[in-house]
């Protein structure tokens, strides 16, 4: 696989085209996104093994989130059948891939541990204490991240073994990084800076205002913002791999 390397200005693109994409059909793409949440809600929900069942199972529904994505690019619409290509042919591969994914996970939590997180009172918590911990969750969870960014693409359409693809998704974040770095800043900036903007500039005019502003901007997120950022990944893996395909 051959990831190419892109402007930084692509992270800004990879969101004005997910908001495209959006624009295509949005009651499916909202739909799509809404069904991931949900699924990840419940499965999460379950006692003892939800958890972990949830990280096993998340490179397939993130593929499936794909799928559909690719459908609305390519038709405006969702075939029969679309949502699971490259899942029945690459079942036991995507499950590989979700088993890397927790064996990470169980390592990023043992760091936590590691690094005093059963020190941390959650009654009266110490607010430095907090913000430490915050920015080490932080640092720790990019990289498994952008590890399994790509993955799943590669895995359930490519065919790529497990390994190869977190292996070819950590070569293409690293050599993208800037792309990422100024998608980060961008959504950072539209998702959390930007609404908490608007919403103190309301509380100056009235409380009421601001309540109501703030309902709204949440269903903004929900039914617009997300689904968007669930298309960004997947248009960031067209560009950065099948770019000039």
């Amino acid at each position: 696989m051959q990831a190419h390397r892109l402007p930084a200005r692509h992270g800004v693109l990879w969101l004005v085209a997910g908001f495209r994409l959006f624009r295509t059909n949005p009651p499916l793409l909202t739909a799509l996104t809404l069904g991931y949440f949900f699924a990840v809600l419940v499965v999460n929900l379950l006692p003892l093994v939800g958890p972990f069942l949830l990280t096993l199972g998340l490179p397939s529904l993130t593929l499936v989130v794909a799928n559909g994505c690719r459908e609305i690019e390519a038709v405006g619409a969702l075939r029969p059948g679309a949502l699971f290509h490259g899942l029945r042919e690459h079942r036991k591969a995507l499950l590989q891939l979700g088993g890397l994914n927790l064996l990470a996970s169980l390592v990023l939590l043992l760091a936590l541990v590691l690094s005093g997180l059963e020190s941390v009172d959650l009654v009266q918590p110490d607010p430095e204490q907090l913000m430490r911990l915050a920015l080490l969750m932080l640092v720790l969870a990019i990289p498994l991240l952008l590890a399994f960014w790509f993955a799943p693409m590669l895995t359930g359409w490519e065919g790529v073994t497990p390994m190869k693809s977190v292996f070819f998704s950590i070569v293409a974040t690293v050599r993208n990084w800037r792309v990422f770095a100024v998608y980060g800043l961008a959504v950072g900036t539209i998702g959390v800076a930007l609404p908490g903007l608007l919403i103190v500039l309301a509380s100056l005019v009235s409380s009421a205002v601001a309540g109501g502003l703030a309902m709204f901007l949440r269903m903004a997120m929900m039914l617009v913002l997300a689904p968007v950022l669930m298309a960004s990944v997947y248009l960031s893996y067209r560009d950065v791999f099948v770019r000039d395909a």
